[in-house]
Parts: structure tokens; C-alpha cells; sequence
């Protein structure tokens, strides 16, 4: 008997010893990564206020006229998006931009998207001969708009999002070109703003992103934007929160310094000729966004020039948002096994001085906080529940616990939503505002844990090698 009693303290010991010791580390990783979230939220404070205080002086009236504005060629890959697709074609009409044109790349789609650009925009089959800089699945046919010579259609046979894209540079007529969601609006200035810094740039900037909002709940007619408002949607509503953080926190920290990763495929502009040397998007990952922008970086620093990617907070793209907690949860766990993807075909410029700050700051970042991440947080879960029922961890710690995640979660969502009403305020309305900050309050309680989870999933899908899509289905946003 005394025996069994000694054997069981024993275990307990080692138990808690256990828990104390992954406490501890636990501990010690959110308050890295708090204070590494907090020196960014303070650059891009102090960013972002600059940037407001020029926009408040500069007028985008002159640079339509100007000469140094170049065209742009607006690729929408479109994969069974007969519900949005004509209004997003239709606001990319409506847009401030003196000279672009608009490549709709139809990616065998199952659905009317392909009749749908037939029948509201009147296409015709003309013949022209695509030069193959990149390649691509076959192509069927290529069409232009009888209302609107801009218009062009790409009909291909299927190949994923990051093969559209590739056809449409293969096919486009000028020097940038934009990718852009079909399901996407963007606001009439845009493109003004976004290529105003890349040409004042004198050549530094080859690739740029702009903001994305959740379109849920908004009021958009004809394609515009006419009221800014919030969905009734918790899941929605939470999506609002992580975007601020991720773009007005995340993004402008490290597009400060040139150590930007990612530009959404949502909405990003690119100079044709960097692209195309870095190989196109890759067709063999779901991250294709971020790991054309990680070979942009790539090529640059091996050829030693001073090239930037950078953000722009104010040139903003409203696109939808999955409003169920079964697309979102498809949505998280594609988004980290693309990252684990990425980082680990580009695994060679990890903490290497070759790469400057991107090997030694960007890339760790990303593999440690970004992917990493989920795996630690989810750790501290099973610590702080199981150690608590079962008196493994001291009460103090568990409390030390449950504050370092609070800040982490909450207390810089919170932030983020705090440098939106203090900047740009897209949400007129002081009750978004509270609603907003009320969401970002509780995100530690319910939403976090699920994202956790949800992107614990893409490390299965690494391990089953699964390579699927997956599909979102689209309500529309636009009348």
C-alpha cells in the first residue's frame, strides 16, 4: 500500500514538474511575443499618423493627368464566382484611374460565371496569340467586351487560383498589373493611391498592398460602397477585428523597414517584369501570396539591388468574409498550411544573413510567432485547464497564465480597433465602434481558441499532404 502512495506522489511530482516547466515557457513566449506585437503597434501608430496628416494636404486630382502615372492591368481570377463577378467587374469600371484594363480569368468554372460575363458584357472571341512567359494550363479561348474594349475574358481549363493569375500576366498589355478577388470592390481612388507611391517611389517599390475590409453588413450598389456598417454576424464581426489588427498593426510595423511578407491576394500591385523573373506564382502551394512576395524579396537580395515592398493603409478593397464557422474554419487551417508551405520551400533563408532582415527577422518571425504560434497557445490551454482541476500548477501562475493570453488576444485587438477609430474611421458610428471593441475584448474567451484550433488542422492537412482549395461559397455583396 505504501507502495502505490509513494508511486502516485511520484507521478504527481513529475506531473507538476512537467506543467511548471512548460508554465514557464509558456510565460516566457507571450511575453516575447506581447512585447514584440507592442514595439509594432507603436511604429505603426506613429506611421499611420504620419501618413494621414499627408493624405490630409495631397489632392489625387492632378495625378490623373499626370504623365508618370502607368497603366495597370487588373487580373480577377474567377473559380465559380457567378454571383459576385459582374458587380466586381462593374465597380472596376467606375474606377478613378486614367488608363488600366480588365482581365477576367475564368478557371473552369463549374457554375454560370463564364455566361455570366458572355451575357453582361456582350464578349467576343478574337484571336490573339498569348506569349507563354510563365506556363499555364491550356487555355480555350480569349474574348473582349463589345460595350468596353478594357474588358477581356480568359477561358482555361482549371488550375488553381495561382494559374489563373499567371495566364492573366501572361496576357496582360502593361508594365503593373493588380490581383484582385472576384468578389472584391474597390474604393474609386485606389488604384490612385496605391500606384501614386510606387511611382514616387523612382523605381524602389515593385510590389504594394492596400487594405482589406470585410464588405458584410456594408450597403454597396452598382459596385460602390455607399454605407460602411457591420454585419450582424459574430464570426464576421470578429474577422473586422483581426483585419484591423493584422493590416494597421502588423502590416505597416513591418513595411516600415521593408520586412513585409505578405500582400493580400485580394488586392496587391506588381511590377510585370519583377514577377515574371521571380517565376510567377507557384501552382505547388495555397500560399501563392505570400511566397510570390517571399521570391520577390529573394531575388532581390541575391541580386543585391534596393527594391521595397511595402503597404498602404489608405488605398482600401471590401471583399466578403465567411460568415459561417465551417468556411472559416476551411479558410484558417488552408491559410497555415500555406504559410508551413512557404516557409518551409524557402526553409534556406531562415536566420541567413543573406537575406538581410528578411532572413533574420521576417522569416523567424513568421515561423515562430505565425506558425508556431497556435501550437504553443494551444499548450497553454491544455496547462491552464488541466493544471487547475488537477492542482498541477500554482494558482498565481495559472492567473499569470490566463493575463499574458488576455493581453495577447484581447488587449491587442483592442488596439487595433483603437488605431482604426483614431485613424482612417471607416465606422462612422460610436455603437460600431463600442461593438468592435467589445468583440476584441471577448476574442480571448471564445474566437481565439477556435482560430487555434482551426489552424492546428493545416499542420494535419501537411501531414496528409493534402493540396485541395477547399470552396467558400459566395452570397454576394454587391446590388
Amino acid at each position: 500500500m505504501d507502495s502505490e502512495v509513494i508511486t502516485i506522489n511520484f507521478v504527481l511530482e513529475v506531473l507538476e514538474n512537467i506543467f511548471l516547466f512548460f508554465s514557464i515557457l509558456f510565460l516566457l513566449y507571450m511575453t516575447f511575443v506581447f512585447l514584440f506585437y507592442m514595439v509594432i503597434f507603436l511604429i505603426s501608430a506613429k506611421q499611420l499618423r504620419k501618413r494621414l496628416n499627408l493624405n490630409e494636404k495631397e489632392s489625387y486630382d492632378d495625378i490623373v493627368k499626370s504623365a508618370d502615372i502607368k497603366p495597370i492591368s487588373i487580373i480577377v481570377p474567377a473559380y465559380n464566382e457567378e454571383v459576385g463577378i459582374y458587380n466586381s467587374v462593374r465597380s472596376l469600371l467606375s474606377i478613378n484611374y486614367p488608363e488600366f484594363e480588365i482581365i477576367v480569368v475564368n478557371d473552369g468554372s463549374k457554375d454560370q460565371t463564364l455566361q455570366t460575363m458572355f451575357d453582361r458584357f456582350q464578349m467576343e472571341k478574337i484571336n490573339h496569340v498569348i506569349r507563354k512567359s510563365i506556363e499555364t494550363k491550356e487555355i480555350k479561348g480569349i474574348y473582349r467586351s463589345k460595350t468596353n474594349r478594357n474588358i477581356y475574358l480568359i477561358d482555361k481549363e482549371n488550375g488553381g487560383k495561382a494559374d489563373a493569375l499567371n495566364a492573366g500576366i501572361n496576357f496582360s498589355h502593361y508594365p503593373y498589373f493588380c490581383s484582385l478577388d472576384g468578389d472584391s470592390v474597390l474604393e474609386q481612388d485606389a488604384f490612385l493611391k496605391i500606384m501614386k507611391a510606387i511611382t514616387d517611389s523612382d523605381g524602389s517599390v515593385i510590389a504594394a498592398g492596400g487594405s482589406i475590409r470585410i464588405a458584410n453588413g456594408c450597403t454597396i450598389e452598382r459596385g460602390e460602397i455607399m454605407k460602411v456598417a457591420l454585419s450582424k454576424s459574430p464570426f464576421v464581426v470578429m474577422q473586422v477585428v483581426e483585419y484591423l489588427r493584422a493590416f494597421l498593426m502588423g502590416r505597416i510595423g513591418l513595411s516600415r523597414h521593408n520586412l513585409l511578407l505578405i500582400i493580400s491576394g485580394a488586392f496587391g500591385v506588381f511590377e510585370k517584369s519583377w514577377v515574371i523573373k521571380a517565376g510567377g506564382y507557384n501552382t505547388r502551394t495555397v500560399g501563392e501570396d505570400m511566397d510570390l512576395v517571399v521570391k520577390l524579396h529573394r531575388l532581390v537580395k541575391e541580386e543585391k539591388l534596393d527594391r521595397r515592398i511595402i503597404y498602404i493603409p489608405d488605398p482600401v478593397c471590401w471583399t466578403e468574409a465567411p460568415d459561417s464557422a465551417s468556411i472559416l474554419k476551411r479558410q484558417r487551417s488552408r491559410w497555415h498550411r500555406g504559410l508551413f508551405e512557404v516557409l518551409w520551400m524557402h526553409k534556406k533563408m531562415i536566420f541567413n544573413r543573406k537575406y538581410g532582415n528578411v532572413g533574420l527577422i521576417s522569416m523567424p518571425y513568421f515561423l515562430f510567432i505565425e506558425l508556431i504560434g497556435p501550437i504553443v497557445e494551444f499548450i497553454g490551454y491544455i496547462i491552464l485547464i488541466f493544471g487547475l482541476l488537477f492542482s498541477l500548477i500554482d494558482f498565481h501562475i495559472a492567473m499569470l497564465m490566463f493575463t499574458m493570453t488576455f493581453l495577447y488576444g484581447s488587449i491587442l485587438s483592442m488596439s487595433a480597433v483603437l488605431l482604426e477609430e483614431w485613424s482612417l474611421r471607416k465606422y462612422s458610428k460610436v455603437s460600431e465602434i463600442l461593438r468592435l471593441f467589445l468583440f476584441a475584448f471577448t476574442e480571448t474567451f471564445w474566437y481565439r481558441p477556435l482560430t487555434v484550433i482551426w489552424r492546428l488542422m493545416g499542420f494535419i492537412q501537411v501531414i496528409r499532404r493534402e493540396h485541395s482549395w477547399g470552396e467558400m461559397t459566395r452570397k454576394g455583396i454587391s446590388k
